[in-house]
């Protein structure tokens, strides 16, 4: 094992600074660094998400998403154990409406099997009243140890951990590129540059222009997607226990609206997903240029337009009317005809997009020498962070 005695880690999100309490764990001595831009931890995507720990029902049996995934589980729910942090295991929901949906939900089915997702089983009829009293559909896919947390008092507390293992965190201060160079990595930030021996890159939005620093290639490219929730009014929300999930169609590149419990008690409605005007917009009003030239001159992103017309018309018509987004819940639990819904969070996603307009979908870690680059990290990554730790870890270990 090489010998490490100073590392950085650049992203203060979730996936960082689980990272950055790995590499405290692991070495002995060695000096951890976190670099954040921002003023504060779980500024993006860890601080605007739904909160769902993911069981690992939909990803390829065998690859980094199905193996973090159930792992990071696992970390996850002890790591709340021991910090006393909420974890609840509300349980979840994949409900078809047609036959051939329900053909698409048995192979569902299959792979969570494959993936040992404790518990998952298949309901039929009015069994899925058994669950969920005011749901409706022909079959669902029943997962009960789905949970929910809030992946930001949990990222708060892996970096209590950092410090008191004589880490360093640095909010503020952005990075603007690594530099390799004949042993280690100088990172080079909005206040100056540092040496370290390895510096691993969990930046998230921003994750395909420092990996270019480095010598990386462009491709992927992060095109960011937006995704609005609502909330459901008080009364409205009691007609729902846990999460209740459509079944994905090959057709649309994104899930649908689903409805999701809080961890606070809260019932979500959401998210659409819709083209960002900003890597880090989180309003209408908030167009940042070189984002949006930077997909606007992506050959990738127009093929993945030309695909996906009758996916943009559905998002775009949830975007428009908050109609829209209840009557796609209605299909599932008709009493909520009628509901009020305000305005929740919204998040952007970074999406890894490849030169011909597929959306990349395994995790993606790059190494080029003493740098680790995180390129693809969406859902189920705030589930899998303590695993992907690990994972980064270990193979930076190994020379």
């Amino acid at each position: 094992m090489k010998t490490i005695k100073r590392c950085a880690v650049v992203g203060g999100g979730i996936i960082g600074v689980a990272v950055a309490r790995e590499l405290a764990n692991r070495l002995d001595g060695a000096q951890v660094t976190i670099y954040e831009k921002e003023d504060r931890l779980a500024a993006h995507q860890t601080g605007h998400n739904s909160g769902v720990v993911h069981a690992g029902l939909y990803y390829e049996p065998g690859g980094l998403k199905a193996r973090l995934c159930r792992r990071g589980v696992e970390l996850l729910r002890d790591f709340c154990a021991a910090k006393a942090l909420p974890y609840e295991a509300c349980g979840k929901l994949v409900i078809a409406q047609t036959a051939e949906e329900q053909e698409r939900l048995d192979n569902i089915f299959v792979r969570a099997t494959a993936n040992g997702v404790p518990g998952a089983r298949m309901l039929r009829g009015d069994q899925i009243r058994e669950v969920e009293p005011n749901a409706v559909g022909l079959s669902a896919l029943h997962s009960p140890e789905t949970a929910i947390v809030d992946y930001t008092a949990i990222t708060e507390a892996l970096a209590d951990d950092v410090r008191s293992s004589g880490g360093t965190i640095l909010l503020g201060r952005e990075v603007t590129s690594l530099e390799q160079q004949a042993n280690g990595v100088v990172v080079h930030t909005n206040q100056g540059a540092e040496h370290f021996d390895l510096v691993v890159a969990c930046a998230g939005l921003q994750s395909d222009r420092l990996a270019k620093t480095t010598g990386e290639p462009p491709v992927p490219r992060i095109v960011p997607f937006f995704g609005q929730y609502f909330l459901l009014e008080r009364a409205a929300r009691e007609q729902v226990k846990g999460l209740i999930y459509p079944v994905p169609d090959p057709k649309h590149p994104f899930l649908g609206v689903h409805l999701t419990k809080r961890i606070d008690g809260e019932m979500m409605l959401g998210p659409n997903a819709f083209i960002s005007f900003g890597r880090e917009s989180y309003g209408w009003k908030d167009v940042r240029v070189r984002d949006v030239l930077d997909y606007a001159l992506f050959p990738g992103f127009w093929n993945f337009a030309r695909q996906n017309v009758p996916s943009a018309v559905r998002e775009f018509q949830t975007v428009l009317s908050r109609k829209k987004f209840i009557r796609e819940a209605v299909r599932f639990v008709p009493s909520l005809e009628g509901a009020t819904v305000l305005p929740g969070t919204r998040g952007v996603r970074a999406q890894a997009m490849n030169g011909d307009g597929s959306l990349v979908d395994d995790f993606v870690i790059a190494r080029r020498r003493d740098t680790v680059l995180v390129r693809n990290a969406p859902s189920p990554g705030a589930t899998s962070s303590m695993a992907i730790a690990e994972y980064i870890v270990e193979q930076a270990l190994q020379d």
